[in-house]
């Protein structure tokens, strides 16, 4: 493939098809606020905190087809990746670090919740191209939003995720309240999507973090929306993790200030807090290693067409001989370290299958 300066494949849940937009032409957008993407078109690839160095990317597709994985697999796609730049992952001594300081702001007052997010490095055996991993990861997780994107600024990402941030066409809109987690062990694997017959009682913990997340995005909504209605919420299942879900359905009016309702919406409680801001904040001054495009979100973005906008949950960011990865978790006042330890190891199995396989 001739000189590119922005690739995105991607694959909706429970389909059957990838979506692959290329970008040959000038340079992908660099844009600076949510508030900026108001009536743009293209794939987005968009960061956790917004920065010069880190800026929210715009791949305007000269190129997007619809294929098989198999045809997919068959094309001569190189996706670029830089060399590694060394670890960069937080030891277990870190996170414990994180844990405390934040740990001890819930127990003041200072926030109702906080999401304590890490990295780990991980070095393949044999590494192989990001397509392979896309590919595995389209293989083993059918239920989830799988994209691969690479631009020069970004430098390549790859996501799984069960996470709505914003969907729709016209005046009909989606979103969802994602939080709590646990996973799935012994007969409970055997359980497909819906989960209305699974035996799983959930804690109040993750049944009040949920509920501060539906809560947020029912506020956000408010202000946008001339009508919403919530349902849930419900278990729904990502990899071997379950979740509860709230969703929301709503009209918007005016679609051209798209970027708006995503200024306010991200981030979501889901992966930074409550209070928002001062949580935010929080996050960037004292955690030990910098989210980058973890917890941001990626996806289509056509106001005229179809707008399908996913957070960037179980992700890794590609390079060279490693792959970093990333996971996080919601910390309430009664939150046990080595328990959310335990929740970001098992989330963060869902991108270490996708390179496991290939070292087999």
């Amino acid at each position: 493939m001739s000189e590119v300066s922005g690739i995105a494949v991607f694959r909706q849940p429970y389909s059957d098809e990838v979506t692959l937009v290329v970008q040959k032409e000038g340079t992908p957008a660099e844009l600076f606020s949510c508030a900026e993407l108001n009536g743009r078109s293209g794939f987005v690839i968009a960061p956790f905190e917004v920065k010069p160095e880190q800026p929210i990317l715009l791949i305007h597709p000269d190129k997007m087809e619809q294929m098989s994985l198999a045809a997919l697999a068959a094309l001569p796609l190189e996706i670029p990746v830089t060399n590694g730049i060394g670890m960069t992952g937080a030891t277990r001594m870190h996170y414990a670090i994180d844990f405390a300081n934040e740990h001890s702001q819930l127990e003041l007052g200072t926030f109702q919740k906080i999401v304590l997010a890490r990295c780990v490095d991980e070095t393949p055996q044999n590494f192989q191209k990001p397509l392979d991993f896309f590919l595995q990861a389209c293989e083993l997780y059918p239920r989830l939003f799988i994209a691969l994107v690479w631009t020069e600024k970004s430098g390549c990402w790859l996501t799984a995720t069960p996470e709505i941030l914003l969907k729709g066409e016209g005046s009909a809109w989606q979103t969802v309240a994602l939080a709590g987690t646990m996973k799935l062990e012994g007969e409970q694997l055997k359980y497909d999507a819906p989960l209305k017959d699974v035996p799983i009682t959930w804690t109040t913990k993750n049944i009040q973090e949920q509920r501060m997340v539906a809560t947020y995005i029912a506020e956000c909504l408010e202000q946008y929306a001339s009508d919403f209605s919530e349902e849930g919420p419900s278990t729904v299942r990502a990899a071997n993790l379950v979740h509860l879900r709230s969703d929301f359905s709503f009209t918007l009016p005016d679609n051209t200030h798209i970027g708006n309702l995503l200024q306010s919406l991200h981030p979501t409680p889901a992966v930074c807090g409550i209070p928002k801001k001062s949580a935010f904040d929080f996050i960037v001054r004292h955690e030990h290693t910098p989210r980058c495009y973890y917890s941001g979100f990626m996806g289509m973005l056509d106001p005229q067409a179809q707008t399908f906008l996913y957070v960037s949950l179980r992700c890794m960011n590609i390079e060279q001989g490693v792959c970093h990865l990333y996971a996080g978790g919601g910390l309430l006042k009664d939150s046990v370290e080595e328990q959310e330890w335990q929740e970001t190891e098992a989330k963060l199995d869902t991108m270490r299958r996708c390179i496991a396989i290939k070292n087999k």
